[in-house]
Formats: C-alpha cells, structure tokens, sequence
C-alpha cells in the first residue's frame, strides 16, 4: 500500500485518488465480517478519515448506518485499529442520529481497568456525543479521570471539560477542585508514562518521546480550564494569577510546564488590560519572568512588557535587553520571535529599539530571509540619517529572493521612513522604481505605488520626480487598478507642477494602448489638465486629445470624453472636475428621510448647507469598509487552549483626520435613528450632531461603568448615558441622572429626564437627560456635575432573580463638559482658497494668541482641531518639520452656516508657539464664538 503524494514528474498518483463515497460505502460491509479484518478495516477508516477531511459530506442516513456500523470494531483488541474506530466515530457523531447508544461502550472503555489508549479517547469522543443533560451521570467518572495519575487520561479529560463548559457551565464549575489538584500533582515519570503507551502497540520508546512526557501538558490544560471557569470574576482571575505566580518564583515551582507558564502571563495581562491600578504589580510579575529558564516564558513575558501601553524607555529596557540577547541565539525560530517582537515595538517605540541596531545588523545577512527582513525593516524605522543609504544598498541584495508578504513588509517601512527623513528621498525613491522590476503579485506593486504617493503626499520636493516615476510605471502595469489609481493622482496633482505637459504623453498613451477601464480613466486626467491648467495651448492640446476619443469603441470613454469637452467649452469654475468634494451620502440620507416624515418641513424648502461635505475619495473608501465590514480582534490572553498533542496617540489622529469622518457620520445615523424612537424627543427635530466617540465618566474597574455621548439638535441637547452595571449579585431599578451645571447656565433648561428602568449585570443600558436653549443666539459652554440615583437590589448570581425589597443609592462620575466644538460639524471644501475669498472679511475676526499650553506645532494643530471641531484641509494637518506652519480648516455651525479658520503658527523655543488665528463665516457672532473658544 503506498500512502505517496502524486508526482508531477513521474506521472504518479497519490494513493487515496482512485476511491469516492460511494465506494467507501460499499466498502463499508466489511466492518461486518466474523472474525474482523484489522488491517482491511484500517484501510477503510483511513478513507473515511480522509473523505472527511477533504470536505466530503455525508447525508443524516448515511452517517448514522456508517456510524453503527464502525462500533461493531469495538469488539477488536487491535489497539491500532480501536484508534481509528475512536477517531471515525469522533467525526461522524456530529452528523449521525442515536450517536448515544454507543455511551456504554465509551463509558466500558473509561474505566480504570481498562487501557490507557482507550481510556483517553473514549473521553474525547464521549465530550462530542454529550449533552447537558447526560452530564451529570458522567460527572464522576470525568472527576475521577481529571486527577487520573496518567498524563494522557488526565490531558483528554480537562480539554473536554473545557469544552463541555460552554454547554453546561454549572456542572463543570464543580470541577474547580481537581482542576487545580491536577495542576498541583507531580508528573509520571517519563518512562513509565511512555512505556505504558507505546506497549500497547508492542514497541520500543523513541528517545524523542521523553521530552513531550516531561511538558507536563497537563498543567497547561488545568490552567486553561480553571481560568475558563473563573474569566467572569476579576478578582478570582487576579488571585489565580497571584497564587500561581508567587509559587512559579521559588524553587520547586508548581508551575513545570512552561506551557502553563506562558499561559499564566498571558491571564496576568489579561488582569491589567482589565484593572489598570494593577500595572505596577502585573509589571513586576512580568520583570520577573524574564529571568525564567525557559526561552518560551521569557520571550512570552518580554512580549508582554513591550504591549504595555504607555510603557517608558526605562520600563521596557529588561524586555528589549532579554530579547536582544536572543538575536545571536542558535535556535531559528527564538532568533524570529524576538526580531518580530522588536520590529512591533520599533512601531512606537523606536529609541527602545535602537540600543539592538548592531546586533540587527549582523542579521541582515542571516540565512533565514524572514529574520533578515525584519532585522531590515526594524533597522529602518529606528536608524539614523546616515544609515539610510547603506541600509538601501543591502535591502536590494535580497529583495529578489524573499516572499511578497516580506517584500510588503520592506516597502512599507520605506514608505513611513520618507516622512522620517525627507532629504533622502532620491536614494528611496530610487530603491521602490527598482522594486517594480523585481516579479511580484498585485499586493507587493500596490504597496510600491502607495509608498511612493506617500513622497508626493509629504515631500512636495520629491513630488516631480515621484511623478516620473509613476508615468513609467503606468507604461507597463499589469494591473488595471493600479493604473487607474496612477492616473488620478496623475490627473490631480500634474497641473500643478511647473512643467504639466510632460505627463500627458504618457496619460494619452493609456488611451491608446489600454483596456476601457484605464482608458476611461485616462480620460478624465487629461480633462484635469485642460481645466487646472491656465495655459491656452494646452487647453487646445488637450481639446485635440479628448476629440480623438469621441469615436472610442467603449460607451463610458465616449461619454467621458464628451461631457469633459462641454466642460472644457463652457469653463465652469465649480465643474464636476474641479470641485473634489461630495456630500456625506450617510448623513444626506438620514436628513431626507426626517425632511420628508416630518410634515411641519413640507412647506419649507430643503436646507442642503447643513449637510457636511467629505473628499470624493473619503466616501468611496467608506463605502468599501462597509462593504467590507468588521473584523473581529482577537484577544491574546484570553485564548483557549489547544487540544493535547497540539497606539495611536494625538498627533497621529491630528495628521489624518479625514480617515474617522466617514464612519463617524454613519454613526451619527445610528445615533439618528435611535433617538427618533424616543416619543420626547419627537419635537426637537433633525439631529445636527453627536459627538465621536463617548467620553468616559469612570474608571474601568469600578462597579459601574458610564459614558456619555451628546447629540446636538436645533434647540435642545441631548445627552446619553451609557451604564453598565459590573456587579453581578446586585440589579439597579430606576436608575437616573442628576445633571447640574456648575455655573448654573441660565440659557439652558432641563426638558426631558429618561431613565433605565433595570440594569442587570453587564447588560448596557441608557439614561437621557435632554435640555433646551432658551436664547437661540446663545451657544453656552459650560460643565455639568453628575450624579446616578437608583434602587439597589440584591439578586442571586446564578438566577439574576432580584429580591423583592431594595434601597435608594447614589453614585458619583466624572463631570461632562459642553464646548463650542460641540455646535460645529467638520466640513470637507476642494479649495480652501476660493471659499476664504468668496466668504469675504466682512465678518472676519483675527485675533494673536500664545498657546502655552502645546509643546510644540504638530500637538498645536491637534489641539485646534479637537478645540474648534473643524476638518483640516490640504493635508495641513501635519507639521512637516518646519518652524512656522499654516493650518486650514472648515466646518459648518449650527443653523447650517459655514465657517472658515486660517491658523498661522510660529514656534520659538524660548517662547512656544504663537498664533495668529482668522475666522470668517456668515455671522459676526459665530465669528466671535469660535475666536472666544480659543481665547
């Protein structure tokens, strides 16, 4: 019998080719046959096993005869084939009917007389066909198989227990006790533990199975299962953790496995993810663990370190030296673990990294391409400027002989390093053209060209010859996207360079030589030109070009061609071409939708000046995430265990603002939708807005946690409570919020309380408190103290039953604040310029400020935006290292009137930073508001 796969060469096919369902089925009498055929019968296991595991499905009917018909083999005493019976029947219980006839075989198989082999996976197979309600007849045996002496009895029993606790989480919660006895007991000796299992198959021990008998796997198991059953109740997770780990700290330490161990740090993360008071205590149990034997747990503790948010150099320097100790280590896979943890950490914390640079050096030329290339990219996110160019020299060695996914890796790291040092943009820009020449799928070009939009984007003297660049690329892609892409970059950004009509040779060649969809696209380039660019001769060169493509074959060119050319003729100023803006089509929908139900607008015209605008790129790349969706984070610490034998921070969010707009109006909507369900609020009208994200009004290890969001309308404001209640023997009733205004506000009054009518334990729930302004012409800033009020009643956990009686309690949180952000909507316009001319100074207000307050230009802009809630134009947003910046920026103010801000900025050291701000808008009022919130 040959089990080889099929080669190519020769010709040959693989063993399990020759053989379908149907004739397994048939196959399937001799499972029947007196005496058993131990060898037939394997074979025909093998083939189940294997159309199963290639995706083969077999119907109910099937499944259940196959079924029965596989447990007569429980009558052999072949110990190879009861495996592959135990396996078979594992896999066909999910499907099969009356699987639990077979109970009593398993359960004849679990017991103590019986062969460790058997007893193993009886258990695992009997976890599979349980339910419920069969459980507790099985909680003995389970119990006694937990504390079992043998590894492998012991093993089988705690992973299906882990298992069954999402079915029957009361009955294994019983289980506690021999969890933790099977963690405290010392191992079997290896020997015994492999004699006893490979006897049964009439050989000899293999030297290599010592090592898996000395894991002490069983531990990691116990572990796993008793954090499964304790996960809901910190503080129970925290004396876990804390027991464990002062034992794993002196000699003899309960903890052997370093399986287990590994486990442990990540359950003691877990502790401060959840209660940050606790990071000093979790730090120093990590601190400790460096110094563990095992590489494992020292790489799995300096891994933790290096995630501990807001980490100091200090603090991150015993994790950044165990790992660079483990950059000369002779194991492959220790050397990979710590350069990839190294090049995660140089993401935000390069000067932790920089001490590694020699030792990463060395790695360059490492065998393993893998090691090399993040030793590369990590180098070139914590390197100086005089490294640059020999760093580049060394990448292009290698970029030929290592995978896309690396070579991904390597350009991405470029494309962030031109930010880092601008002057050496030509040596980069020099080694991405060279990367194009190298062969690679679609991901590894897309990086390339993205990179080398980041030169355009950041780097305006790089910007000419980026756009060379791009011209060649273009000439031979074989990619219809990235050409399209090329090309509207091409289109936006040619016209204004010096010397526009060198790109459109190259942007008419695609209409040449390309399919409809780049044709199309080129197209429209070349419309670009013959609008943005003042001179008259290229304006008829252009005419010429888009004549030409009247006649295309393709319907869209045709029709392209044709509306630009009517452009061109009638010279619109607020074309389609020249105006890349477009309206936020979430927000749009939902202000239709209220205007066209509520009958009190009918009579009055439709207001489109409250609706924000976003670039015409901002709402295609919504529309794809929410094409797209969400994926789910996994959560690191709180993974199961397998079966056995198995940072943003201020400045960043400041510099690309126009990423969160998108999502955060369709937000908004859901915002919207919400509270049009609340009968109080039905007179208030269209919502204006919500907040972006909820401000949080206590700490995440308090017994309540409240956050609030605030929704803007009109005439009123509306503020929502977020609660959750953490206690999970208690039920709140009638819970309420007491909002006071620290300076007692006149143009505001209290309209609508809303109350949670029960909060049980960790289901959210929301309390509104609504007010009105009384004088429109007022935009009150001011700051509110809150207080919860609700009856406390006790309840049993296991039930959620509340008692009859309960008690009046108060809870204090943090204060809200209401500012002059909150009245204005960032607004995305195609050219600040033209607005700031067309708004006219009329109602201009200029005022020269000192921000003391900001360190420096880029958290200055930062500060303004969050200040006046207003959406940076040009990518203004980001400082580019100069001492005097300029920044733009637009928003619509309550009553849909647009807003302008023009920020100059100068930073001295000795003085800080100085501002001049000017603000137009259509109000001379609403001018001077937004002057008062930075004064």
């Amino acid at each position: 019998m040959s089990y080889s796969k099929r080669d190519d060469d020769s010709g040959r096919i693989g063993y399990h080719h020759y053989f379908d369902k149907t004739t397994v089925l048939q196959e399937a009498r001799v499972f029947n046959e007196s005496p058993i055929n131990a060898r037939k019968c394997r074979a025909l296991l093998t083939k189940i096993l294997y159309l199963i595991s290639m995706g083969e499905t077999f119907g109910t009917t099937e499944a259940t005869e196959l079924f029965f018909s596989v447990t007569k083999l429980f009558q052999s005493k072949d110990a190879a084939l009861r495996q592959m019976v135990y396996l078979v029947i594992k896999e066909l219980s999910t499907v099969a009917e009356d699987v639990i006839m077979v109970t009593s075989s398993l359960m004849k198989d679990m017991q103590p007389t019986s062969e460790v082999m058997y007893r193993a996976n009886a258990i695992r197979v009997l976890r599979k066909i349980t339910d419920a309600s069969m459980l507790q007849g099985l909680e003995r045996f389970l119990k006694a198989a937990i504390v079992d002496k043998n590894a492998k009895v012991s093993s089988a029993a705690l992973v299906s227990s882990y298992h069954l606790y999402a079915i029957a989480r009361e009955v294994v919660k019983r289980w506690a006790n021999e969890a933790q006895e099977a963690i405290n007991a010392k191992p079997q000796s290896a020997v015994s533990a492999a004699t006893s299992y490979m006897t049964s198959f009439g050989g000899s021990v293999p030297s290599a199975y010592n090592t898996v008998s000395n894991s002490n796997i069983v531990q990691y198991h116990a572990l796993g299962l008793l954090y499964a059953i304790r996960q809901k109740d910190r503080m129970a997770v925290s004396k876990l953790v804390q027991n464990y780990a002062a034992k794993s700290g002196l000699s003899g330490s309960v903890l052997r496995s370093p399986f287990a161990q590994c486990l442990l740090v990540r359950y003691a993360c877990k502790v401060m993810e959840e209660d940050p008071s606790s990071t000093r205590a979790v730090y120093e149990l990590l601190e400790g663990w460096l110094r563990h034997k095992s590489d494992m747990v020292n790489l799995e503790a300096a891994k933790a370190i290096c995630e501990i948010k807001g980490a100091s150099t200090k603090e991150l320097f015993p994790a950044v030296t165990v790992l660079q100790g483990f950059l000369s280590s002779g194991k492959p896979s220790v050397k990979f673990a710590a350069i990839r943890a190294l090049n995660k950490l140089a993401m935000t914390q390069p000067a932790a990294v920089a001490p590694c640079n020699i030792d990463m050096e060395n790695m360059i030329t490492d065998q393993n391409r893998s090691i090399s290339t993040f030793a590369i990219t990590t180098l070139l996110k914590t390197g100086n400027e005089a490294s640059v160019e020999r760093l580049m020299k060394q990448i292009s060695g290698f970029m030929s002989e290592i995978a896309d996914e690396s070579k991904v890796l390597v350009v991405e790291a470029v494309g962030s390093l031109c930010i880092k040092f601008p002057s050496k943009h030509h040596v980069m820009l020099s080694f991405l053209s060279g990367a194009l020449r190298d062969d690679g799928g679609y991901d590894f070009k897309r990086a390339v060209v993205e990179a080398i939009f980041n030169f355009v984007k950041y780097i305006p003297e790089s910007k000419e010859a980026a756009l060379s660049h791009l011209c060649e690329i273009i000439e031979d892609c074989e990619y219809s996207k990235l050409s399209v892409k090329i090309l509207h970059l091409l289109g936006v950004e040619g016209p204004k360079c010096p010397q526009p009509t060198k790109y459109i040779r190259y942007i008419y060649n695609r209409v040449i030589l390309e399919n409809a969809v780049v044709r199309g696209a080129a197209v429209s380039a070349l419309a670009k030109f013959g609008v943005n660019v003042e001179d008259e001769s290229v304006k008829q060169s252009v005419r010429v070009l888009l004549s030409r493509c009247l006649d295309d074959a393709d319907d869209e060119v045709r029709d392209r061609a044709t509306m630009y050319l009517d452009v061109m003729k009638t010279n619109d100023e607020n074309s389609y071409i020249k105006d890349d803006s477009t309206y936020s089509l979430a927000y749009l929908e939902r202000q239709l939708l209220n205007y066209i139900s509520n009958p009190e607008l009918a009579d009055a015209p439709f207001d489109l000046s409250a609706v924000p605008k976003v670039s015409r790129q901002e709402e295609q790349e919504r529309g794809v995430s929410d094409q797209l969706g969400s994926l789910p984070s996994l959560s690191g610490p709180g993974h199961s265990p397998p079966q056995s034998g198995s940072a943003s921070n201020g400045a960043g969010a400041a510099s690309r603002p126009s990423a969160s707009t998108g999502p955060a109006l369709d937000q908004q909507a859901a915002y919207a939708q919400k509270l049009s369900e609340v009968p109080e609020f039905a007179s208030f009208g269209p919502l204006f807005k919500s907040s972006a994200k909820p401000v949080e009004l206590t700490e995440s290890e308090t017994e309540y946690a409240v956050s609030c969001v605030k929704h803007v309308f009109g005439h009123h404001i509306v503020f929502q409570f977020n609660i959750k209640n953490t206690l999970n023997d208690i039920v709140l009733e009638d819970v309420n919020v007491l909002m006071t205004s620290v300076s007692e506000e006149a143009s505001l009054v209290e309209r609508a309380l809303i109350p949670a009518p029960q909060l049980v334990y960790d289901v959210p729930g929301i309390v509104y408190v609504a007010f009105e302004r009384t004088i429109l012409e007022e935009y009150p800033e001011c700051t509110f103290t809150n207080d919860l009020k609700f009856i406390v009643k006790d309840c049993d956990p296991q039930t959620g039953e509340p008692d009859e009686e309960g008690f009046e309690d108060d809870y204090q949180v943090e204060e809200v604040s209401l500012a002059v952000a909150d009245y204005v909507m960032p607004s995305y316009i195609p050219s600040f310029t033209k607005t700031w001319e067309d708004l006219g100074g009329e109602y201009e207000v200029v005022e020269t400020l000192a921000l003391t307050t900001s360190p420096g230009l880029q958290e200055a802009c930062r500060d303004l935006i969050s200040l006046l809630g207003m959406h940076p134009l040009e990518n203004s947003g980001t400082v580019q290292g100069s001492n005097v910046h300029t920044l733009y920026l637009s928003g619509i103010f309550l009553g849909g009137i647009p807003v302008l801000a023009q920020c100059r900025m100068t930073y001295d050291s000795s003085t800080g930073v100085t501002l001049k701000l000017g603000v137009r808008s259509a109000s001379q009022d609403i001018s001077m508001v937004m002057i008062n919130a930075i004064a």
